[in-house]
């Protein structure tokens, strides 16, 4: 089970909820034709990928309001219907909220990314070499702690199991793939959790909520962080998500099948995964983390300098010939018919949220739906963002 959909992306690349009033009318014929993209998309695919929902956030530069288009229910065979405020989980997003928090306490001088787990963790002195920039462009060799069966066997006979990170962690230390090039790890981003809490003495929920959620200025009203069970208040927000993928490796989680997971405890993800948000909310994070004021430009340089997928080497930009790029919890690809854009699917067990920057004219994009399909049935980036994508060039806003 993987939270970064970087290799489906690249493949290709009932009805809308009532336009809330801050949208202006002007954008009725666009909010009309990403409805169709949404009810198309699942119409063809509800069966496939076992979705109910699908929920589109435009957010245009120097538009006050977003352009919000949903389809669908909140369930599975429900009559409810899905709306711009219900919440997902956006599964490994979260990591950019991690990275950038790490490069806050850099900037306050607290830290170094070039710093060692040796001087902060000295716990795991097998991994005392890799540095915080590595845990964070995913090129430490640190193996993922949901790639075990025993981690994830034992998550789906107690879905509701409060998971430690330090659990978590231990499930794979001490192994260590030194040369094994890019390698995507949740287990990277548990430590830059733990890393978090022993240099701020907060534990790293705390330090989510006072940096991010409760900042006026960053507009994150719909936006939660809990490290096992989201409280009723929050949670009867969150549209239902199903696991529907029985992949080679997923064996483990079989019990899990074809279920809805909305009120399972998220603590297998944490800092690596475990935020609920709406789709416009992350709009407004994924704007601030590309050119807001969230990080000094030193950090932000560091956030999006980027190592190839192939061959794990800084690269200054992707291209058409070497298209996949990591940053710190940030990702970046370059396609014919789309240019040099930013990106992130998130997953979880049964949700996937796409997140899209385009520089030029200065887009974001977010879409959610609710299920972790097998791979191979995931047309989330190669049919459905590619039909929004294509929507908003016909209105001239790409």
């Amino acid at each position: 089970m993987k939270s970064f959909a970087v290799a489906t992306f690249l493949l290709l690349l009932c009805g809308l909820a009532p336009a809330r009033a801050a949208e202006s009318s002007s954008d009725a014929a666009l909010v009309a034709a990403l409805r169709a993209d949404a009810q198309r998309y699942l119409s063809t695919r509800k069966s496939i990928e076992h979705i109910s929902a699908v929920s589109i956030s435009v957010n245009l530069k120097g538009v006050p309001a977003n352009i919000n288009a949903t389809a669908g229910t909140t369930s599975y065979g429900g009559t409810v219907a899905v709306t711009p405020d219900n919440l997902f989980q956006i599964g490994s997003n979260t990591k950019s909220f991690t990275a950038v928090a790490l490069l806050q306490l850099e900037a306050e001088g607290k830290l170094n990314i070039e710093q060692t787990l040796g001087k902060w963790l000295p716990q795991y002195p097998a991994w005392k070499s890799v540095t915080i920039h590595r845990l964070l462009d995913m090129t430490s060799g640190i193996p993922t702690y949901d790639d075990e069966d025993s981690v994830m066997g034992a998550y789906a006979r107690n879905p509701l199991r409060n998971w430690s990170a330090n659990e978590l962690i231990a499930a794979v230390y001490p192994k260590l793939k030194p040369k094994a090039g890019w390698i995507y790890s949740n287990t990277n981003y548990l430590l830059g959790q733990l890393i978090i809490e022993k240099v701020t003495g907060h534990t790293y929920a705390q330090e989510i909520r006072s940096r991010f959620l409760s900042k006026p200025s960053l507009g994150l009203n719909s936006t939660y962080y809990e490290e096992n069970l989201y409280p009723a208040s929050v949670s009867d927000r969150l549209v239902s998500g199903y696991f529907f993928s029985n992949d080679l490796g997923n064996a483990p989680l079989k019990p899990l099948y074809g279920k809805d997971v909305r009120l399972d405890s998220v603590s297998w993800a944490q800092g690596a995964g475990a935020i609920l948000a709406t789709p416009e909310d992350l709009t407004r994070w994924k704007r601030a983390l590309y050119e807001g004021p969230l990080l000094a430009p030193k950090q932000r340089r560091e956030l999006m300098t980027i190592v190839s997928l192939a061959t794990a080497k800084p690269i200054p930009t992707t291209t058409l010939k070497d298209p996949r790029g990591f940053g710190l919890g940030v990702a970046q690809s370059t396609m014919a018919g789309f240019g040099t854009f930013w990106f992130y699917e998130g997953e979880t067990l049964g949700y996937r949220v796409l997140a899209t920057w385009f520089p030029k004219p200065d887009t974001v994009v977010v879409i959610g739906v609710n299920s972790q399909p097998n791979a191979k049935d995931d047309a989330l980036g190669s049919v459905l963002m590619k039909s929004v994508h294509d929507t908003l060039h016909s209105f001239g806003k790409l």
